[in-house]
């Protein structure tokens, strides 16, 4: 393909991903609003921000100056390494966010009759949703020419690592030796990763 045509695949793959991310996750907490069982207990925190700032960089990335000529790289090899990263990541995300159900939530919670998720995506990592969703952001970086763009990928990291324990917190409180055995068993982010007892 031309150097053209890779440009539009790498933008229809952006558009095409991120809003079938966003279409899912609002269509989803609709959902969930309506017949998802009730939240038992909470933690602090919230996630409507996620759509809002991935808005927020779509209208932004088009800006005058937000292209590649800011510290990108301009090669047809690297787009189609993000396109393959973006999708794989899209679709992983998806799985995950689908083996919740109704169970899933905006906040980290635990609702009626919640049970300890540890199949399919829970089975590879603890936190199957921000793996993938991390992932995706490292597609969209790698995608746009990495440069400042991977300013995206550390920002998603920050963000998820505070939500993330706040998250584990609760889940141990909830399940208590089971939550201790999967968290023996299964990494956190990283598939295959091992750093201690997180």
């Amino acid at each position: 393909m031309s150097d053209g045509a890779w440009h539009v695949a790498s933008e229809v793959a952006l558009w095409v991903c991120w809003g079938l991310f966003g279409l899912v996750w609002t269509a989803g907490a609709a959902y969930n609003a309506w017949k998802g069982p009730r939240t038992r207990s909470r933690s602090m925190g919230r996630a409507g921000w996620l759509v809002f700032g991935v808005g927020v960089w779509l209208v932004v990335r088009h800006f005058p100056g937000a292209g590649r000529s800011s510290g990108g790289v301009d090669e047809w090899w690297v787009r189609a390494i993000g396109i393959v990263i973006l999708v794989a990541m899209t679709a992983f995300t998806l799985w995950a966010r689908g083996a919740l159900g109704t169970m899933w939530s905006s906040i980290t919670a635990v609702k009626e009759g919640h049970e300890l998720r540890t199949d399919g995506p829970y089975a590879i990592v603890r936190h199957p949703i921000y793996t993938g969703i991390l992932g995706m952001l490292l597609g969209t970086a790698v995608v746009s020419g990495l440069g400042r763009w991977l300013l995206l990928v550390v920002v998603g990291v920050v963000v998820f690592e505070a939500k993330l324990h706040s998250e584990e917190r609760l889940l141990a409180r909830t399940f208590g030796a089971e939550y201790d055995s999967y968290r023996r068993r299964v990494p956190q982010l990283v598939p295959g990763l091992r750093l201690g007892r997180r």
